[in-house]
């Protein structure tokens, strides 16, 4: 049985129209999306930054669960007052 290729088209449309629904959404709720993906991505780099610091074994030698495990850790380390 051979697996069927997503259309890339197909999956390109519907990617634009969850991120347009979610621009909505954002206007909606009276948030500038624009900056909210902004702080996130700021988030993801600092949580990023605090697993590579925390790491002693190079990121791309980690499992997938010792990376989620590195994750957590970091993102509670952030969320608890020190």
């Amino acid at each position: 049985m051979s697996e069927k290729k997503p259309n890339s088209d197909a999956v390109s449309a519907e990617l634009g129209d969850l991120l347009f629904t979610a621009v909505n959404l954002a206007r909606h709720l009276h948030i500038d999306p624009e900056f909210a993906l902004r702080e996130t991505n700021a988030k993801f780099r600092r949580r990023f930054a605090g697993m590579e610091a925390a790491s002693e074994t190079p990121l791309e030698d980690l499992s997938a669960e010792s990376l989620e495990k590195l994750w957590s850790e970091v993102k509670e380390r952030e969320r608890s007052p020190q």
